[in-house]
């Protein structure tokens, strides 16, 4: 069986899909993956073959967090048009040397065209979220598009989400069906509908995001991807570790902020009004050292799965994997929300007790000793490691029994 995995987004959306493909690949399925040229070398050292999709987002995704990329002479409908066809192109490659079934997530106009390609070879299509409000809901509102705001008088999240789904259809099925006309494709009547599949598959622990049913959505709850973990940690960060009290863990992973320098100075200052050493991750961030004292120690690429338990609280950005990864590690969490999924997972960590949420993406020394003031207290520990104790480790697994048996 050839499996194809499709992820245009960030590494928050690359990382499971390799934890499936992992699963796949053990029970015997051949596996490619097409996503933004960012990640060729993370998915390659995975052993995955990779075709990808245009061009790379680091830049889109800095532009979108720090405010600070030129405005693009098109507008969102016409970028998310070219997403689609740049997608479908993608994934007609790589589905040349055959393909079983499409699996997609990541942003709606590229899985509409990874499953427009799907529906050219007539073979099944998943969309996997990794979330659960980005599912539509009555339980939970929709997060409005970019420039298209929801009317403020309307707070019923049933109408919030019909209404997202007819802006939906304005900003992208427009551009889907041109598309689709140009492939000898009908055209889609509901573009969210389209793109999602009336039973969607929810990559999101039940623990720590659970999917409330109702009769609108027949979601199919995996619980969450994880890729193996356990690589050996680089030599200078385990001396590091070896040389003190467990540190705080600092990072935003594939996320930008506003500004590095203010992030990793408040930072620093606030871990150790606490007392604690500091492991600064880079990442896309580009979080750097404040000065030269022996108790900081920045760190580039390192196996989460290896780390998290030997720290004493992890600050992120709030990603879907990376809460996921400190919540089964059982250690303390605080969330500096900067987009799209992060303020649900901020709330998700402070409503569970295991950590703080904190308020905005913009973090102060005072705002940030506060937050770490509750993540370190012994009972949020306590909670946390409840908590990991919860948490599934077999979702990736679960899916992949899931897709052998729909193929």
């Amino acid at each position: 069986m050839r499996v194809l995995l499709v992820a245009y987004g960030s590494r928050g959306d690359i990382e499971p899909m390799l934890g499936l493909a992992g699963q796949l690949r053990e029970s015997g399925a051949e596996v490619r993956m097409c996503a933004p040229p960012d990640f060729a070398g993370l998915v390659e050292a995975a052993g995955v073959a990779l075709t990808p999709i245009g061009r790379p987002v680091r830049e889109m995704v800095k532009g979108a967090v720090t405010g600070t990329a030129p405005r693009p002479p098109e507008g969102l409908a016409e970028r998310a048009a070219a997403v689609t066809a740049t997608t479908y192109e993608a994934v007609t490659a790589a589905a040349a040397a055959g393909c079983d079934a499409v699996v997609a997530t990541g942003l709606f106009p590229a899985a509409a065209g990874a499953r427009s390609v799907a529906e050219k070879l007539g073979v099944p299509y998943v969309f996997v979220a990794y979330f659960p409000s980005y599912l539509p809901s009555p339980h939970h509102p929709p997060s409005a598009l970019p420039g298209w705001p929801f009317p403020p008088e309307v707070s019923d999240n049933q109408a919030l989400w019909d209404l997202d789904a007819g802006n939906q259809n304005v900003l992208f099925g427009t551009g889907l069906n041109a598309h689709r006309a140009t492939v000898g494709l009908p055209p889609v009547d509901d573009f969210r509908d389209y793109v999602l599949t009336g039973r969607p598959w929810l990559a999101a622990d039940p623990a720590l995001g659970p999917w409330q049913e109702h009769p609108g959505l027949d979601v199919v709850q995996t619980g969450a991807w994880f890729r193996p973990g356990g690589l050996p940690l680089p030599a200078g960060l385990e001396a590091f570790l070896d040389a003190g009290p467990p540190p705080v863990y600092v990072g935003f992973g594939s996320m930008p902020v506003r500004d590095p320098q203010d992030v990793a100075r408040a930072a620093v200052g606030a871990v150790r009004a606490q007392g604690r050493r500091v492991l600064l991750s880079g990442g896309w961030a580009e979080l750097a050292l404040t000065d030269d004292q022996d108790d900081c120690f920045r760190v580039g690429e390192a196996d989460h799965h290896a780390l998290f338990p030997r720290v004493a609280a992890v600050v992120h950005h709030g990603g879907a994997g990376t809460t996921a990864t400190a919540a089964r590690a059982g250690t303390p969490q605080v969330v500096i929300p900067q987009m799209a999924d992060q303020p649900y997972w901020a709330g998700r960590v402070a409503a569970l007790g295991i950590g703080a949420a904190h308020d905005g993406p913009e973090p102060t020394l005072a705002s940030l000793s506060a937050a770490l003031g509750t993540a370190l207290d012994p009972r949020t520990r306590a909670r946390a490691k409840t908590v990991a104790g919860l948490v599934h480790t077999d979702g990736a697994a679960v899916a992949a029994r899931l897709l052998l048996d729909t193929v």
